[in-house]
Parts: C-alpha cells; sequence; structure tokens
C-alpha cells in the first residue's frame, strides 16, 4: 500500500452546548444546529474520520490504522492510533471536568489512554473565560467545597484571546467558555468525569450525569500548572512556534507566506490547516489544501514543500 498523504473528513458530534460555528468558520457541512465537536483527525472507536483521498479513500482511519500500519511506520507500540484531533464550538459553557491518567484508564476503565490535551484558541467572544484548575489543597476539602456549592472560590478562571494556547494534563480540573472555538490536541480518549454542569438539562428533561467520585479521584492536588515554553524557529519562509512538547505529544503552530522545504522527521505528522490555502508538494505530485483541511503526512514521505499563505496547527507523537 502506498500513499504519501491522507485527507480527513471529520467525524461530527452533536452537543448539547454546541452550535454553528464550525459551518461559518471552516465551511464545514454540520449535521444540526447543535454541533459541538468536529473530530478532524480520529481513530477512535466512537467516531473515526473518513479518508477522502487515495487508496483507501471511503474508509476510516481506524481501519488504516489496524490494517495498514506500515503507512504510519512499521510496527507501533500503540494498539490505537495514539491522538485525536478536534476543533470544538462552545456555543454555551461546557461541563466543568476533569481526566484520568494512563493507569486508571486502563486500571478501572479497562481502556487504553487516558486523556492529556492541549487547546488553541481558534477564535472567541469578547471577555470569553476558561476554567483551568482548583483551589482545593485536599480531596476532602474539594468534595467540601463541592457539596456546598461554592464554585467561585474553588473554581480558577482565565480570560483568553484568540491565538491563545493551553496545556491540559491529567487531573487538571477544567472548563471552556461559552464563545469559544478551539482546536484540541489530546491523547485517543473519550474518557471524561464532570464535576459540575450549571444544573442544566439536556433535551429530555434530564439532568447530565456527574461523575464526583470518579473525578476526585483523578484530580491532582494541590493543583499543578505546567508551564509551556514556545520556542519559535524561522525555516525558510515557514515561523514554527513550538507550542508544547510533553511524553504525549508535541504541538507547533506553523505560519507560511511563500515555500519551504520540509523533511518528514516522524513516522508520520498531523496537519490542520486553521488558515490560508496553499499546497503540499511531494515529488513530483501536489495536493491543494486550504482553511479547514485536515490530513497527515505519511511515513512514505522524505521531504515535502509547503507552498501558500497560510497557517496550520501540527502535531506528532
Amino acid at each position: 500500500m502506498q500513499q504519501e498523504i491522507m485527507f480527513l473528513k471529520p467525524f461530527f458530534q452533536e452537543r448539547l452546548w454546541g452550535g454553528t460555528k464550525l459551518n461559518t468558520l471552516y465551511d464545514y457541512k454540520i449535521p444540526n444546529q447543535n454541533t459541538g465537536e468536529a473530530w478532524v483527525i480520529s481513530a477512535h472507536k466512537n467516531g473515526s474520520s473518513e479518508i477522502i483521498n487515495g487508496a483507501l479513500k471511503g474508509k476510516n482511519l481506524m481501519q488504516a490504522w489496524e490494517e495498514h500500519p506500515e503507512l504510519f511506520g512499521g510496527n507501533p507500540q500503540d494498539k490505537e492510533f495514539p491522538l485525536l484531533v478536534k476543533i470544538l464550538d462552545a456555543n454555551d459553557n461546557l461541563s466543568v471536568q476533569v481526566h484520568p491518567d494512563d493507569e486508571y484508564a486502563r486500571n478501572v476503565e479497562n481502556e487504553e489512554f487516558g486523556k492529556t490535551e492541549c487547546w488553541y484558541v481558534l477564535d472567541c467572544e469578547d471577555d470569553a473565560e476558561i476554567i483551568l484548575g482548583h483551589n482545593a489543597k485536599s480531596p476532602l476539602e474539594f468534595r467540601k467545597m463541592v457539596e456546598e456549592g461554592k464554585w467561585g472560590s474553588l473554581l480558577q478562571s482565565v480570560k483568553v484571546k484568540k491565538g491563545d494556547f493551553f496545556y491540559v494534563p491529567s487531573g487538571t480540573i477544567h472548563g471552556i467558555g461559552k464563545g469559544i472555538v478551539i482546536l484540541e490536541t489530546q491523547q485517543n480518549s473519550d474518557l471524561t468525569y464532570r464535576v459540575y454542569d450549571y444544573d442544566r438539562k439536556d433535551t429530555n428533561g434530564v439532568s447530565r450525569e456527574l461523575h464526583l467520585d470518579k473525578a476526585i479521584d483523578v484530580t491532582s492536588y494541590p493543583d499543578l500548572r505546567e508551564a509551556s515554553d514556545r520556542i519559535e524557529k524561522i525555516m525558510g519562509d515557514l515561523h514554527q512556534t513550538r507550542l508544547v512538547q510533553s511524553q504525549y505529544f508535541s504541538v507547533y503552530h506553523w505560519k507560511i507566506n511563500g515555500i519551504s522545504r520540509q523533511s518528514l522527521l516522524h513516522n508520520y505528522l498531523l496537519v490542520s490547516v486553521i488558515n490560508g490555502e496553499g499546497e503540499i508538494v511531494i515529488g513530483d505530485r501536489s495536493y491543494d489544501f486550504k482553511k479547514g483541511d485536515n490530513f497527515i503526512l505519511l511515513a512514505s514521505v522524505d521531504s515535502y514543500e509547503i507552498v501558500g499563505n497560510a497557517e496550520f496547527i501540527v502535531s506528532h507523537e
């Protein structure tokens, strides 16, 4: 099986807090007015992105990972595709939540991965905020503050602007606020423990399930904030900013105006086009891209050229 680049169609998820910005900002054909998430590069069992070019057109990324490991560098150590890239439209506040680490996910949930994630703010309203962190010193204090409804004292909030980046390790209490569109790069996990959901009810008038006991189990005490120093590098007409490098993933912001020739230094590279347009040139073949496109540069690529005026979020394991 020979394929150099894999373009993907998002898998959409309806959410109570979703809206229509995935259509207005990225021209995605969303299924309804409450579309909260586009899983743009996903090989998860709850929603795998469809391949829309090449020999595997019509299959999904999970099938490609399982059936053609050579596309991703041979014999991957991970049983499952390690990363998941989403674009989220928070038309309302998301729940206050926390995710487990790998050990807890495997021992308690029988899942391969926990969930460390990071957020790049693509768009937001004025005065938009996220919840990131808590003020409790122990599990006992955390539970007491939750039971007494002292959310203002318990939770830490941060104002955001377009272009901000946040690293959110497993064990971090967090919540994306109303009016924010983010690109999220995360471990390939769908494990979420809700702590607070603003007393909302779903379309059937039922409150969504909370998971306080598990949330208290996996939350970090005291709250720990890991810095993610940006490192910038100029490569021809390509300006690269490394946003984070962790044991789970490395994530970059790329901005190009012109031409840049690059070598593929990893088994594969996940690329989301967040602005502009251009083309990827591999040997004697070229592939057009535009804002909203998502693709994977595969292991058969030695080098490639990026031509255009565009911005990307790029990641690898």
